[in-house]
C-alpha cells in the first residue's frame, strides 16, 4: 500500500466504497457485487469482454484485499500477484478498496469548428459521434453554427469488450448493449440541453455500423460473418419517448445511414467534412482503428472499404499495450543512436499506446535493430523501448498485420478507381490515432505509402461532418461504392506484399 493510499471513507452496512487512483474517483457497490459494471461506467476497459483471458483490465490493490482467482493466476506472474495486481473483470467487492487503475486518463477527441447554418424554428441542435471507445457530443446554435456546449465520455459498452467483434459476440450471447448506451447518451443530452431542452429541435448521431445497430436495437448477427452485409444500414429515427430522453415530444432524433459492411455513418460524415463531395481533386480519408476505414474519391464518385486491421493501432493484443493515458509511451524518437520516449503524464512508463508503437518500430527500423521482415536483429525477440516497457516479436508481428491490411486496402481502392498515388491531392487521417501518430513514422513502417506533404491529421471528422449534416442537411452525394475486400481476389496477394516493412532506401 502506498503512503497516500488512505482507506476510503466508510460506506453503509450493505455497500462498500471503491476509490480509483490516481484520480480519486469514488463510488459504491453492493457488498459481494462484481466490480466490472462500476469500473466500466467510469472508463475502465475490458478488452476481452470480461472473460478473463487478456489481462487488459488489470488493477493494483492499494488498500483492502482481493483474493487471487484462477484467471488471475493464469494471466499474471507471481511477482505481479505479490504486488497486488488483479484482473478487474474477475473481482468482487467484499470490502472497501483503493485500486490503482493503469488505464487512466484518456482525452476524448472533439471538434471546435464552426459550421455554416441558417434560420431554424428551434435554435438548438445536438451532434453526437458515438465511437466504440469514446463519445463526443456538441450543442449547436442552429442560426450561427457555433458550438454552445461540449460533452465527452467513454462508451459504457466497454464492459463487453474493447472492439466491435467483442460487442457483437456479447449481443449474440444475449447481453443487452442497447439500454446502457441509450441511457448514457440520454444523460449527455440532458447535460447539454440543461435549462434549454424546449429549444432542441434535432439530434443527429453518427458512428460505425456496429454502434449504429446496437444503439438502434438492430440484429447484429449479419455483421458476425462474411460477407458482413446487414439489411439494416439505413437511417433510423426515434421519438424522445422511445429513448426516454428529456426532449420535446416532436424533437427529431436520427442515427445517420451507414454506407455498407463495417463502413458506417461516421465515415459518411467524414467524407462530407473532408470536402470530397465538392472537390474535383482525388482525395482520401483514412480512419485508423480496429477496423480501418478508407474512402477515396471526389465529386464524381467515391469508393470505400473497411479492413480488419486488428487492435494494434489501439495497442490491443500488444503485450505491454495500453490506451493513450497516464503512463503510456506515446512518442519515440531516435537521437544519437538511442531511443528517447515521451510518456503521458511524465511518469514512470507502464506500457505503450498505438502512436508509441508505430514510433518505436519506426525507430528500430532506422537504427537497424528491427529488420525489414519484422525480426529483431539480435535474435532476442525483445526490443527495449523505455524500461520497463519492451516490444516482443509478436507485438511487431501484430503491427505488420495491421499496417499490411491498411496499405493493401488502400492500394486496391486506388486500382478500383484506375488511379495511382501520384493522382492523389490529399490524404486525411481521421480520429484520435490519426491525430496523434507521427506521419514520418507511419511512412517509415509502410502504413502510409505517400509523400509526407500529402498527409495531414484531420481531427474528429465524424463529429465535424455530423454538425455539417445537422445544420446544412445531407448534400447531393456522388455515387459511393462499398468494396468488400474479403471478396476481392486480389486482396490476399496485396496483403502479403504489404506485410514487410519498406526497405530503408525506399523511404529516404
Amino acid at each position: 500500500m502506498t503512503a497516500n493510499a488512505s482507506p476510503p471513507q466508510p460506506a453503509s452496512r450493505d455497500l462498500v466504497r471503491i476509490r480509483l487512483e490516481p484520480l480519486s474517483i469514488e463510488f459504491e457497490v453492493a457488498r459481494g457485487e462484481a466490480l466490472i459494471a462500476g469500473l466500466a461506467a467510469r472508463g475502465i476497459e475490458f478488452p476481452c469482454g470480461g472473460i478473463g483471458i487478456c489481462g487488459g483490465c488489470r488493477v493494483r490493490v492499494l488498500s483492502g484485499a482481493l483474493p487471487v482467482t484462477e484467471a488471475d493466476a493464469a494471466i499474471l506472474t507471481p511477482d505481479e500477484l505479490a504486488g497486488g495486481w488483479r484482473l478487474a473483470c474477475q473481482a468482487n467487492a467484499d470490502e472497501p478498496l483503493v485500486l490503482d487503475c493503469g488505464q487512466w486518463h484518456m482525452e476524448v477527441l472533439s471538434d471546435s469548428s464552426v459550421v455554416a447554418a441558417g434560420p431554424e424554428s428551434r435554435p438548438r441542435k445536438i451532434a453526437i459521434d458515438l465511437g466504440t471507445t469514446t463519445i463526443a457530443a456538441q450543442l449547436i446554435d442552429s442560426a450561427t453554427g457555433e458550438v454552445l456546449g461540449v460533452e465527452t465520455a467513454l462508451n459504457p459498452q466497454a464492459a463487453f469488450g474493447s472492439d466491435v467483434m467483442s460487442r457483437i459476440r456479447a449481443a449474440l450471447e444475449g447481453q443487452d448493449l442497447t439500454a446502457p448506451i441509450r441511457a448514457a447518451l440520454g444523460e449527455i443530452v440532458a447535460r447539454l440541453a440543461a435549462g434549454n431542452a424546449a429549444q432542441v429541435g434535432e439530434v443527429l448521431l453518427v458512428g460505425n455500423t456496429v454502434m449504429h445497430h446496437l444503439f438502434c436495437g438492430l440484429d447484429v448477427e449479419p455483421l458476425s460473418r462474411v460477407p458482413f452485409a446487414s439489411p439494416h444500414l439505413g437511417e433510423q429515427r426515434f421519438a424522445p419517448r422511445e429513448l426516454e430522453w428529456d426532449l420535446p415530444a416532436d424533437c427529431t432524433i436520427r442515427f445517420a445511414r451507414c454506407i455498407g459492411g463495417f463502413v458506417g455513418s461516421d465515415i459518411l460524415a467524414g467524407i462530407v467534412a473532408a470536402g470530397m463531395t465538392r472537390s474535383y481533386a482525388l482525395t482520401a480519408l483514412i480512419d485508423l482503428g480496429t477496423n480501418g476505414e478508407i474512402a477515396i474519391g471526389n465529386r464524381s464518385g467515391i469508393v470505400c472499404a473497411s479492413t480488419a486491421a486488428g487492435p494494434a493501432f489501439e495497442a490491443g493484443a500488444i503485450q505491454m499495450g495500453m490506451r493513450a493515458v497516464t503512463g503510456a509511451v506515446s512518442y519515440v524518437t531516435l537521437a544519437d543512436g538511442a531511443l528517447r520516449a515521451t510518456v503521458i503524464g511524465d511518469v514512470t512508463p507502464r506500457g505503450i499506446c498505438g502512436s508509441g508503437l508505430v514510433d518505436a518500430v519506426a525507430a528500430g527500423l532506422r537504427s537497424g535493430a528491427i529488420l525489414a521482415n519484422g525480426r529483431v536483429a539480435d535474435g532476442s525477440k525483445v526490443f527495449p523501448v523505455a524500461a520497463p516497457v519492451v516490444l516482443y516479436q509478436s507485438d511487431i508481428r501484430e503491427l505488420q498485420l495491421a499496417k499490411g491490411a491498411i496499405a493493401a486496402g488502400f492500394r486496391l481502392l486506388l486500382k478500383r478507381l484506375g488511379a495511382t498515388m501520384g493522382d492523389l491531392h490529399a490524404i486525411h487521417l481521421a480520429g484520435a490515432f490519426g491525430n496523434y501518430v507521427q506521419i514520418e513514422s507511419a511512412i517509415r513502417i509502410g502504413l502510409l505509402e505517400a509523400p509526407h506533404a500529402l498527409i495531414h491529421a484531420a481531427g474528429n471528422t465524424a463529429l465535424r461532418g455530423a454538425k455539417m449534416l445537422l445544420v446544412g442537411g445531407e448534400p447531393e452525394l456522388p455515387p459511393i461504392e462499398h468494396v468488400s475486400l474479403a471478396a476481392d481476389a486480389g486482396f490476399e496477394g496485396e496483403f502479403a506484399a504489404c506485410m514487410a516493412f519498406p526497405d530503408v532506401r525506399a523511404v529516404r
